[in-house]
């Protein structure tokens, strides 16, 4: 075909069309003389080339050896989450570190390019921006730390958040700060600031315990925490984690206390908080890229299996893992998986063996842990029950945490304290001392009834049976009893019951509103 026709390229793509009509959009995809040829696998890769090659020899068109090549182009599926195609970023993440100033001007010429898509770039870019300047020295912001030397924590609190900065010999280690809980606005400007104490001294744990610190506060009372006589249960509790530190509260003014006023004032607080190194529960360690040269910070660190290296090899040597496995080659067992593995799985949670020992390194690692703070059963059974299942898990950290002798010991009990046991008066007259209860639980009725309100007289143990619906309000219970006990009998002198919610909170209410005067044990049942 001659060059130059204004017809050409239109021609020639109809042409390729036609040649390839039926495997167009199938595993091809032409733009004049360029041919893709897609698959799923090398297999059915080789089967297409065949196809796509005999198509073109059939039509006296031949494809150029040298001008073949395996390519890499969008719409490829992947099994961690979508990321950038490596080798088109590896030139820029194998980018040596700039030791000129051309070698800075070079690189922040490669990264301005993309200034237009990242918020701030212009602020991100300032520290090496400024060593493009004449006479002026590379200096870390951050520092690593040395745990040979005492640390300095400067805190804050405010009416919005907390915030706290670690620094050694005047250099920054690390910042942290958070918004406050709708509880914790109502605390008091005391117990805010030593809450700010508290968070700094748990986030930054690994730095500080065994160590010297300083802590800096705004708030001159903190320096007396510990030989204030009176302090209520928050502050006893605080005050028994802070004296596991050896440190010094000193006062330092606010206005000398910038940075951490201002974490402490930021309305989103957008920080990002320096998290310690902790255990990994549950998932791989080998999914957490580390470079070389922080390798040798980590030298007073041993390596021990992870609790999911545990996991996996107890379910070998458990028989009733076996059990399982078998229920499910017979599709008998529909909540469970085997993966690719062998590993065992219950509903997307990593099903914990019979090993009793291994149980209770878990509950421990979900309880005692430095970023666990002992919490209670329902809000660690709510936590381990995302990845882990065993049969009666929530019973045993039920009795788990019922058994921690530092929960007992430090936690406060927000119940008022329970009343002595009495045994009841006897009755001096039929009707006067009444028993009720409900029997709930049964058949609904043509008529909606499903419960049967039982009120008993204890002098001459006669009954009435009076079916009630679930939905009915304390209001209508008390005009019920008004129509069908008060009405028959009078009006009681007390009545027992077993403080049912019904009772306690608006049925003796209900029940004087009604124009019934009753004694106020009435309203509020004994405790017996």
């Amino acid at each position: 075909m001659s060059f130059g026709l204004t017809n050409a390229p239109a021609f020639f793509m109809y042409m390729m069309n036609s040649v390839f009509m039926n495997e167009l959009d199938k595993f091809v995809v032409v733009f004049i003389d360029d041919i893709l040829i897609y698959s799923k696998n090398e297999k059915e890769h080789e089967e297409h080339l065949r196809v796509v090659l005999t198509r073109l020899r059939e039509h006296k068109l031949y494809a150029k050896f040298s001008k073949c090549a395996f390519v890499g182009f969008r719409g490829i599926f992947v099994e961690k989450g979508v990321a950038v195609d490596p080798s088109k970023v590896k030139d820029v993440l194998n980018w040596k570190q700039p030791e000129t100033v051309t070698e800075i001007r070079s690189f922040l010429g490669l990264a301005g390019y993309y200034r237009r898509f990242i918020k701030d770039f212009s602020k991100i870019a300032k520290p090496m921006t400024s060593l493009t300047k004449k006479n002026v020295k590379f200096v870390w912001v951050l520092a690593q730390p040395d745990v040979t030397k005492p640390f300095d924590v400067y805190c804050d609190a405010s009416g919005q958040g907390r915030g706290c900065v670690l620094m050694q010999e005047g250099r920054v280690i690390a910042y942290a700060s958070r918004q406050l809980r709708k509880h914790e606005t109502n605390y008091s400007t005391h117990d805010l600031e030593l809450a700010a104490v508290v968070h700094a001294l748990k986030i930054w744990r690994h730095y500080l315990l065994g160590n010297t610190c300083h802590i800096y506060t705004d708030h001159k009372s903190l320096k007396y925490i510990f030989t204030q006589p009176e302090l209520n249960m928050r502050q006893r509790r605080w005050l028994e984690l802070i004296k596991d530190y050896d440190l010094e509260i000193h006062y330092h003014p606010g206005k000398a206390n910038v940075v951490a006023d201002a974490l402490s004032r930021r309305a989103h607080c957008n920080v990002i908080e320096v998290q310690p190194t902790a255990r990994v529960i549950c998932w791989e360690m080998d999914e957490i890229e580390m470079p070389v040269e922080f390798l040798v910070e980590l030298y007073n660190i041993s390596i021990e299996p992870t609790l999911r290296d545990l996991i996996v090899e107890a379910q070998k040597h458990d028989p009733g893992m076996a059990h399982i496995r078998e229920g499910i080659a017979e599709a008998k067992r529909d909540c469970f998986t085997l993966d690719n593995q062998g590993v065992l799985w219950f509903k997307n949670r990593l099903v914990v063996p019979k090993d009793m020992e291994l149980r209770k390194k878990i509950l421990e690692e979900a309880h005692k842990s430095v970023l666990a703070m002992h919490p209670g059963s329902n809000k660690m059974y709510q936590d381990l029950k995302q990845r882990f299942w065993w049969t009666r898990m929530k019973r045993e950290i039920a009795k788990y945490v019922s058994e921690c002798h530092v929960c007992k010991r430090v936690k406060a009990d927000h119940l008022k304290p329970a009343g002595m046991l009495h045994p009841l008066n006897i009755p001096a007259w039929k009707w006067e001392d009444i028993h009720m209860d409900f029997v709930v639980g049964l058949p609904r009725t043509q008529k909606g009834y499903d419960s049967i309100w039982v009120i008993i007289d204890r002098f001459t143990k006669s009954a009435h049976f009076i079916p009630v619906k679930t939905s009915y309000t304390a209001a209508t219970y008390a005009e019920l009893y008004i129509a069908r006990i008060v009405s028959l009998h009078g009006v009681p002198v007390t009545i027992t019951s077993d403080r049912g919610s019904v009772f306690v909170s608006h049925f003796g209410s209900s029940y004087e509103v009604s124009r019934h005067k009753v004694d106020p044990r009435l309203a509020v049942p004994p405790s017996y």
